[in-house]
C-alpha cells in the first residue's frame, strides 16, 4: 500500500470519528500521517494492529513535539512487518492539562517510551503502571524538552551551526539568538573572568622600576618573580674563577638586585 492508501484506511476504519490523513516528507521514506481526536487515540492504535490491509504489528517509538500555546503533539509510529509499510499516528493535547491514555495495553513496549515522554515534556499517560524517572535523577526539576526550559549551555557558550535562525544570507557577523525563555546574558549566566595578567608582563614594570618606586603598589607576586627572575649584579672588573660564581658585591643579597634599594624592599 502506497502512504495515501495508509492513510485513507485508518480514516475509513475510525469513521464516522474525524480523522485528517496526510503524507509525511521524506521521499522514499515518507509515511501516511494521521491526525486523530484525543478520545480516539486507543481506537487509532487498536484498528492500525488489528486490521488485516495495515497489520502495524510492530511499535516503533512514541514521543510528543512542543507546540508552544497550541498544546503538545502526541506522536507513534507503526509498522507492518509483513506489508512492509508505517504509519504515523498523532494527536493534540491541551498544554493546560497535558493527559493522553497509555496504551501500554496494546503495547508492552511502549511503557517506557511513555515514561521518557512523560519526563521530557511533562505528559501524563493515564492507565500507565508507573511513570518512574527514566532517564533523569530524582531531583531533578522541569522537563528538558519544553521550549520554555532554559538550556544552559546555550546561555553559557555559543550555540553549534552553520546558520541559526535570523541570520543574513549574505554572511557577516552572527548576531546571538536566544531560544524562547532564555534570559539575556547580563541577566543570568556565566560572565567572562578578566584576562590574568602573565607573569613576564608583570616583571617587566618592576624592572623597570627605579628609586622613586612606590613599593606598596607593586604586588607581591611581582616581587617573588623578581627575585627568582633578576640576577645579582657583578662587581665591574670581577671575573668568575674558573669552575665557580662570581663574588657579591658588598652590600648584595644573593638572588636580589643591586638596581632596587634593598631598604625599600617590602617585608
Amino acid at each position: 500500500m502506497t502512504p495515501e492508501e495508509v492513510g485513507q484506511r485508518v480514516v475509513a476504519l475510525l469513521a464516522p470519528v474525524e480523522a485528517t490523513a496526510s503524507v509525511s516528507g521524506g521521499q522514499s521514506h515518507a509515511r501516511a500521517t494521521v491526525d486523530v481526536p484525543l478520545a480516539s487515540w486507543t481506537d487509532a492504535l487498536r484498528a492500525a494492529r488489528d486490521d488485516a490491509e495495515l497489520a502495524c504489528d510492530f511499535f516503533d517509538w512514541l514521543s510528543a513535539v512542543d507546540e508552544l500555546a497550541e498544546g503538545f503533539d502526541v506522536v507513534v509510529h507503526l509498522w507492518s512487518t509483513t506489508h512492509r509499510h508505517g504509519v504515523l499516528l498523532r494527536t493534540r493535547v491541551p498544554r493546560e492539562s497535558p493527559t493522553v491514555p497509555s496504551v501500554v495495553g496494546l503495547w508492552p513496549g511502549a511503557a517506557w517510551h511513555e515514561r521518557e515522554t512523560h519526563e521530557m515534556f511533562g505528559i501524563d499517560f493515564a492507565g500507565h503502571p508507573g511513570l518512574a524517572p527514566l532517564l533523569l535523577p530524582p531531583e531533578f526539576e522541569g522537563h528538558p524538552l519544553r521550549k520554555e526550559f532554559v538550556l544552559a549551555s546555550r546561555v553559557a557558550k555559543p550555540w553549534p551551526g552553520a546558520k541559526e535562525p535570523g541570520e543574513s544570507e549574505a554572511g557577516g557577523g552572527r548576531r546571538p539568538i536566544r531560544p524562547p525563555g532564555v534570559p539575556a546574558p547580563v541577566e543570568w549566566g556565566v560572565t567572562s573572568a578578566p584576562p590574568a595578567r602573565s607573569i613576564t608582563a608583570g616583571l617587566s614594570g618592576v624592572r623597570a622600576a627605579g628609586p622613586s618606586t612606590n613599593w606598596s603598589r607593586v604586588s607581591a607576586a611581582n616581587v617573588i618573580a623578581m627575585s627568582f627572575f633578576t640576577p645579582a649584579r657583578r662587581s665591574s672588573g670581577s671575573r668568575p674563577p674558573s669552575g665557580g660564581t662570581a663574588p657579591a658585591p658588598p652590600g648584595a643579597v644573593r638572588g636580589w638586585s643591586r638596581r632596587t634599594a634593598p631598604s625599600a624592599r617590602p617585608g
